[in-house]
């Protein structure tokens, strides 16, 4: 996976659980708290502080016809229940023992990405092209079944549907630069439910990448003196654009709802995502080792991602914990 694409999944799944790690935990009670892009009804009811438009600006400079290429990715909220058999129906319950496994009702989350498309930046010049969002709503069922085969339940995953665009256009900037902008937005019908039914048609964790063919992106955190001024108009929602992969390339950006400077990177001791970038790695993976074993059957059934948490930090050998001590580097490194 290159350094771009290793940033994206960070912040795709930056907060999306939470040490401990586990149902019960306070701290998961409410979730999904990054890069929300709400219902447009919510949103107009609440106040700019739950966005249904996510925007980016950005700027691009190229002698020839640069094109540029955009992706949207989020998080779609999944609402996964524990049933259990009862006669020929499927009853909801909040737990379920099959076997020596336990199984807990909550939420979980799937990846969606638009792939909005390749544009000339001549042709978006007052032609803003609109890209419909439309996913549709749905379910699935996993069947539960004893060691003997016996089917004794189900997991069923439901999720709700979401409606969006995403608009890109072009303008002409100061020093011959082109000011592109993406506009994401969320126009899913809500009634006014409650706030669970509200983030199930949310675009949760939403983060877009533009690639240039043809020309280069100008940091908007470290832009030439001479586009200074270009840099400080271009207006961002919700959201910031940083130059992404090798130091230098500036053929990448990633619109990231989180903070990053450009460049950011993985720091390579992580041993892979914990979710939580407000802690360190070691502390968290040894708190981790150190759960007791009821805390450590909550945490596997919680969310599959938690229980894949367990089962790396549990392999991982005396070397690799030792790599976590600490070293010295550039502030921009970030652990997975």
């Amino acid at each position: 996976m290159d350094a771009a694409k290793k940033i994206a999944e960070a912040v795709l799944y930056e907060g999306y659980l939470l040490w401990p790690y586990r149902r019960s935990s306070r701290k998961n009670q409410q979730r999904w708290t990054f890069g929300g892009v709400y219902p447009r009804e919510y949103s107009q009811a609440r106040g700019e502080d739950d966005p249904w438009i996510m925007q980016t600006q950005c700027l691009v400079r190229g002698a020839g016809e640069p094109t540029i290429d955009v992706n949207v990715r989020f998080l779609h909220v999944v609402d996964r229940k524990v049933n259990k058999k009862s006669g020929q129906t499927l009853q909801p319950v909040d737990e379920l023992r099959v076997g020596k496994e336990l199984y807990l009702s909550w939420d979980e989350a799937a990846e969606r990405e638009i792939a909005v498309g390749r544009f000339g930046l001549s042709e978006l010049l007052g032609q803003p092209r609109v890209v419909e969002i439309d996913i549709p709503g749905g379910s699935t069922e996993e069947p539960l079944a004893e060691p003997t085969g016996e089917v004794i339940g189900a997991l069923v995953r439901t999720w709700r549907p979401l409606r969006g665009a995403v608009e890109v256009g072009a303008e002409r900037s100061q020093g011959g630069t082109y000011r592109v902008t993406v506009r994401l937005t969320n126009t899913t019908p809500w009634g006014g439910e409650n706030r669970e039914s509200m983030l199930r048609q949310t675009f949760v964790s939403t983060h877009t990448t533009l690639k240039v063919e043809g020309g280069e992106f100008v940091s908007l955190m470290d832009p030439p003196g001479e586009l200074v001024e270009a840099a400080e108009g271009c207006e961002n929602l919700k959201t910031w654009p940083v130059l992404v992969g090798e130091e230098g390339d500036r053929s990448t950006m990633l619109s990231s709802p989180i903070i990053l400077y450009d460049y950011p990177q993985i720091a390579p001791e992580s041993p892979g995502d914990l979710f939580d970038g407000t802690e360190i790695d070691q502390m968290l993976i040894l708190n981790v080792l150190n759960l007791t074993d009821e805390e450590k059957e909550e945490m596997r059934a919680s969310d599959p991602r938690g229980r894949e948490i367990l089962d790396r930090c549990e392999s991982l050998s005396p070397e690799e914990l030792m790599r976590l001590n600490g070293t010295f580097r550039d502030i921009r490194m970030l652990r997975g």
